[in-house]
């Protein structure tokens, strides 16, 4: 009888292996998502797993942004629309969305839903620059414009962490 294909052990693996066939230095360790029509770049090393959008279930006098919970093979995630979080429309609830849930080394049960994932980047040598509000801006060799996406910084944040309305 064959083996059951475990999604976060794969995942882990393939990770595990593109560390070690490339060198330190080149490595790819960042995945682009995309958040209400922008591209964002999230470290593969907050991120335990992408699944596709599960069933959610609804949680009473939440906030827009908070979606609901989903029971992800027997573990409970909340589920935060990032492009609602960002006040910035909602994720539409498509096949293309996905959610990122996060790094077990966060002791945090959070499913960040995004519009879609576009893939493994290598932003280190893209060009850089400050946007308004002072932060770091990529700028792809097609010259798209990506943002990274702090995800301890986001975990930290006191709106993120009320989801009562």
């Amino acid at each position: 009888m064959s083996e059951r294909l475990n999604l976060r052990e794969f995942q882990q693996n393939l990770i595990d292996r593109l560390q070690t066939t490339d060198s330190s230095e080149s490595r790819v360790s960042t995945l682009g998502v995309q958040i209400a029509g922008r591209n964002w770049l999230v470290d593969m090393v907050d991120i335990a797993e992408v699944a596709p959008l599960p069933e959610l279930t609804a949680v009473s006098f939440a906030k827009p942004w908070f979606r609901g919970v989903a029971n992800i093979r027997g573990n409970l995630y909340g589920v935060v629309d990032m492009a609602g979080y960002q006040h910035d429309g909602a994720a539409s609830g498509d096949a293309n969305n996905r959610v990122l849930l996060v790094a077990e080394r966060y002791a945090f049960n959070a499913a960040l839903l995004v519009d879609r994932v576009l893939g493994l980047r290598d932003a280190r040598n893209w060009g850089q620059s400050e946007d308004f509000d002072r932060k770091i801006e990529y700028h792809d060799e097609q010259g798209a414009t990506w943002r990274k996406l702090d995800v301890r910084g986001l975990l930290e944040q006191t709106e993120f962490l009320q989801i009562g309305s």
